[in-house]
């Protein structure tokens, strides 16, 4: 067993590794386009441009690195539980937290009917781990142990780190595609179209088609990646989840659970699903192979659990 979910891990690792690159290299590629045209050819103006993009985004991801947790924990209007309060929940957070060799992350509940469980926290030490009222209700102990070792998988895996990153470099990528097209729609392009004039009119104008056509398909295309790279580490962390309790029908049993959910997360948004354990809103289309899902399907997450019973 400890052979397959190790290469489980391991291929997931390595498919996140090459979404990230793909994701890296669409915004740079993008700046310097943008650079570019806005410039009429200056390459130095260009790579400014892109330095400029990075610099706003690693702006950003300061800002969600020190209060993303908190924001996410009062939009979902989580209350701390200390071991009195649970001592169950604690013992099985305890327990886990030893066996992967990380701090005790503080305990949240979410006072919502609603089946899920969520994972935040920039890093091992500032981590939280949250759990629906009615998740935590109907849950065995086994299956509290899957879940609670799912979303610390999260936390080994930095994971939050991840997705905080990629989050905020979608939304830089998003602004200045936007930044870009509105400067072209109001006449921001006259320098680079009177440089084009002067000398290399032709391809000048290839740059001009080919950067417009990248900047509406670019955050079409980040958005796919980052959905990508959000199903790939709900299939690690299920894999870690199995590392961690050397038992994969408590997270299965946990799965089949919640696909028989129906009740919708009123504090969940789309900002926030894809930090939960399931996609969080319902009422969708359940499409296994959408480009555009948070999380894979739960009935191949829990096939592929049963495959390392």
């Amino acid at each position: 067993m400890a052979e397959t979910f190790y290469t489980l891990i391991a291929r997931n690792k390595r498919n996140s590794f090459i979404l990230v690159s793909c994701f890296l290299v669409l915004f740079v590629i993008l700046g310097l386009l943008i650079g570019n045209v806005w410039s009429g050819g200056d390459v130095y103006f260009s790579v400014g441009v892109a330095v400029i993009a990075g610099i706003i985004a690693f702006l950003f991801f300061l800002v969600s690195y020190f209060g993303g947790s908190s924001v996410l924990l009062g939009i979902s209007h989580a209350m701390p539980v200390s071991k009195a309060d649970d001592p169950q929940l604690y013992n099985v957070v305890e327990e886990l937290s030893l066996a992967g060799g990380l701090p005790v992350p503080k305990i949240y509940i979410i006072e919502e009917s609603a089946m899920n469980a969520f994972a935040t926290g920039r890093d091992p030490k500032h981590a939280v781990v949250a759990i629906t009222r009615g998740l935590r209700e109907r849950l065995s102990r086994e299956e509290l142990q899957g879940v609670m070792a799912h979303e610390l998988s999260h936390v080994r895996h930095y994971d939050i780190l991840f997705g905080m990153m990629m989050a905020v470099m979608v939304g830089v990528l998003v602004m200045l595609s936007d930044l870009f097209l509105r400067s072209m729609w109001y006449g921001g392009n006259r320098r680079s179209r009177r440089r084009g004039g002067q000398g290399g009119g032709a391809a000048m104008l290839v740059l001009l088609i080919v950067t417009i056509v990248l900047a509406i398909l670019a955050p079409i295309l980040a958005k796919i990646i980052q959905l990508a790279l959000s199903r790939q580490r709900e299939y690690m962390s299920d894999a870690g989840a199995v590392e961690l309790t050397r038992n994969p029908l408590g997270l299965a049993g946990a799965l089949t659970k919640l696909s028989s959910d129906t009740q919708v997360l009123e504090t969940a948004s789309r900002a926030t699903a894809p930090l939960y354990i399931v996609n969080p809103l319902k009422g969708r289309p359940k499409r296994a192979t959408s480009l555009f899902s948070t999380h894979p399907d739960i009935q191949d997450r829990i096939q592929r659990l049963m495959n390392l019973v």
